[in-house]
């Protein structure tokens, strides 16, 4: 009979009293957290910031812009554009109807009553557009539902009406992500609930498992809600997303390992009180180690200049937290209460051998797997390596430079379909101007210069003469502007010696076509000194955005290897296995991000990926992936102490294979739930660590990691003392 070596010997019984009282109390405490972390749900969607502007850095022209907006304004806007469309031109009682609708769009709550603009003809008569400011002290979402549910009251027949442009924008993405708190975590738990059956065959073993999880995760939602209300971080749809997910995947994960450890204690120990102290010896330093390794490679995103990555770091990490106390007090004390009745209808009894027995000519798949690599390791690594390269060449398609904000929902968008009848009857750029502050007295200098700019169709001054509060600037000067009594001479609004310009562009404001524009344009005016230009708007956010990601992208990504590597080196006391395993992640990671690109291009046919879906993908794969490896190296390093390296290794592969296989099916499943979000930036990284979860079980940790540390023997452990024994 082979029994599993960690669980030693019997702690001295505690008094009965004891027994009774530490599990009560952890269970108690963990439902009151419940109880007063549930309502965090229902405000989450009340504090979450989707605003593209808002997770730009301080120091981006596009955030400093945005700022001086605010001060030319007077207030905080963001731009609606209503854009109405009908086939052989509109009529005269479209007209009138579109009238009406301006003076009513003007007094619904949330519009700026100044700042909407009178009807704008396009040139072939076929379409008009409405170009409105939204207070953002309400949330311009609110508001575009308000618009939008009076226009589908009262619009005539046959007249196709959007709202678009960044405010509608803006609503869309909120619209997407209100399935969040509802359809990703019911899909999540289900596709969980289900697995764990599978696995378990235990109708109360998955509940408990779940129960914990969702625990885990209340207590992780209530404290970044607080707080995000306390502006201490900001928690995004996205974000939130991700956090429901990671928190629910990791503490399954962190359990299903303890659940391991406790079956074989129970089966070494009568006492259920002794077998839950050896799990917890048994499984405490490798979840410790998985989540700390988690933890510091998310907490790595606080370099990042790009507010979003910054504030996903503590965030997640929160919830990590969360997961592994959950999984260490609450788990244990419901697994202890339920005792071997948890298991039923299979219950583990006391001196039965385990099905994965950490024997390695015992019968099964692991074992089975233990001996094929035992036999050929060198063939098996290598041949690893020749398929994992071979994946990762698709890395060459992989188009991560960005893409148009309209992109960003997968389903139905209303603001992409009325940008599509804006650019087809009007400037591309029309309503989402290139937004340039520059001195007063270079007014004319600068309005040359952009005027000469391709891609620029006219340009405007920002004044408090005209009634639409702007006039057109041409090469000759500052048009005269439209007063409230008739033509008057406008002069330019002047804070500080600087005045703002608007840049109507050729190309939608989210456009590659747009980006280019404002890209020649900052080059061409001048950026240092006392007439230094700075050049703002939806392009201008896009292309700051981006170049931030990929600054964060080439510092986060050695920062996380390294910090990884420094944890492997003191969890193995080795140099030589922690950088092995650390290549073996890289690779796996390049594998999945290139048969991501290749899925990406030539299969959902996506326009593209933000520059962070590399980097959010890298942090995600190689933090969950180490967290496998270290499950597994942690028990061979236990089992060579005992058997040398290379029985040990065998040894380890059939103790941890069925729950580390396991856990990764969760933990790809709880990720491709992402999936049912009409976001693409989330469907791209549930793709991406679905897949690569899944690659780096069943490939890197089953057959690479194991065959590789038999061929080098034991000198895997150098420099540590295991790398001098006889075995």
């Amino acid at each position: 009979m082979a029994h599993a070596p960690h669980t030693g010997t019997a702690r001295r019984s505690a008094p009965t009293w004891l027994r009774v009282l530490i599990p009560v109390a952890l269970i108690l405490a963990w439902l009151a957290v419940g109880g007063a972390g549930g309502q965090a749900f229902g405000e989450v969607n009340d504090v979450a910031e989707n605003d593209q502007e808002q997770f730009l850095p301080a120091s981006a022209d596009a955030t400093k812009v945005s700022d001086l907006q605010t001060e030319f304004r007077g207030d905080d806007v963001i731009p609606a554009i209503l854009v109405f469309e009908r086939d052989g031109g509109v009529t005269d009682a479209d007209h009138e109807a579109i009238s009406d609708i301006v003076d009513a769009v003007t007094d619904i709550d949330g519009v700026d009553e100044d700042g909407v603009s009178p009807a704008i003809d396009s040139k072939d008569g076929e379409a008009v557009q409405v170009i409105a400011s939204l207070d953002t002290e309400i949330k311009p979402a609110d508001t575009v539902e308000k618009i939008r549910g009076y226009l589908d009251d009262n619009t005539p027949e046959g007249l196709y009406v959007a709202v678009t442009g960044p405010a509608g924008q803006s609503a869309d993405i909120v619209d997407a992500f209100s399935g969040l708190d509802g359809l990703l975590l019911i899909v999540a738990l289900a596709v969980v609930l289900v697995i764990l059956i599978v696995v378990y065959r235990s109708p109360m073993l998955p509940l408990i498992v779940l129960g914990t999880s969702m625990m885990a995760l209340t207590a992780a939602m209530f404290t970044v809600v607080e707080l995000a209300k306390a502006d201490v971080l900001v928690l995004s749809g996205q974000t939130q997303g991700i956090l429901m997910i990671l928190v629910i995947g990791a503490a399954t994960d962190y359990s299903l390992l303890y659940v391991s450890r406790y079956r074989e204690a129970l089966r070494e120990l009568e006492g259920k009180w002794d077998a839950t102290w050896a799990a917890l010896r048994g499984s405490t330093p490798a979840i410790l180690a998985s989540g700390g390794t988690v933890i510091a490679g998310l907490l790595c995103l606080l370099v990042s200049d790009l507010n979003s990555n910054k504030a996903l770091g503590p965030v997640a990490a929160i919830g990590i937290v969360f997961a592994l106390i959950a999984a260490l007090t609450l788990l244990p004390a419901l697994l202890y209460w339920a005792g071997r009745a948890a298991f039923w209808p299979l219950r583990p009894a006391h001196g039965s051998t385990h099905k994965h027995a950490v024997n390695a000519s015992s019968k099964g798949l692991w074992p089975a797997v233990a001996r094929l690599v035992s036999r050929r390791p060198r063939i098996i690594w290598i041949a690893s390596v020749v398929v994992l390269a071979a994946a990762s060449f698709g890395l060459i398609g992989l188009k991560a430079d960005g893409v148009s904000q309209s992109e960003f929902v997968t389903g139905h968008s209303e603001a992409r379909e009325g940008q599509g009848v804006l650019d087809e009857h009007f400037p591309g750029g029309s309503g989402t101007p290139a937004v340039i502050v520059g001195p007063e007295d270079e007014l004319q200098s600068m309005a040359d210069t952009i005027l000469a700019t391709d891609g620029v169709d006219s340009l405007a001054v920002l004044t408090d003469d005209s009634a639409s509060g702007t006039a057109e600037v041409t090469t000759d000067g500052i048009e005269p502007a439209f007063g409230p009594n008739g033509p008057v001479k406008a002069d330019p609004t002047v804070i500080d010696g600087q005045i703002m310009l608007e840049a109507t562009l050729e190309g939608p404001g989210d456009s590659a076509e747009a980006e280019e524009t404002v890209s020649a344009l900052r080059e061409a005016l001048p950026d240092t000194g006392e007439n230094a230009v700075l050049v703002g708007g939806v392009a201008a956010t896009a292309i700051d955005t981006n170049a931030a990601a990929v600054h964060d992208r080439n510092l986060v990504i050695p920062l996380v290897l390294i910090v990884i590597l420094i944890i492997l080196m003191i969890l193995l006391r080795s140099i030589l296995a922690p950088v092995l395993l650390v290549m073996t992640v890289v690779l796996s990671f390049a594998a999945a991000l290139g048969i991501s690109s290749l899925v990406f291009n030539h299969i959902f046919e996506f326009p593209g990926a933000d520059p962070s879906v590399p980097l959010f993908g890298f942090v995600f794969l190689v933090a969950l992936g180490i967290d496998y490896n270290i499950f597994l190296m942690t028990r061979v390093r236990e089992e060579s102490v005992a058997h040398g390296t290379r029985e040990g290794i065998a040894r380890g592969l059939v103790a941890t294979g069925g729950v580390i296989t396991s856990a990764g099916i969760v933990l790809a499943a709880t990720f491709a739930a992402l999936g049912v979000l009409p976001i693409l930036f989330l469907a791209q990284i549930s793709f991406i660590v679905a897949f690569g979860v899944l690659l780096d079980t069943i490939l890197v940790r089953s057959l690479l990691v194991p065959a590789l540390s038999i061929d080098i023997g034991k000198a895997i452990w150098w420099p540590s003392k295991l790398s001098r024994t006889l075995n």
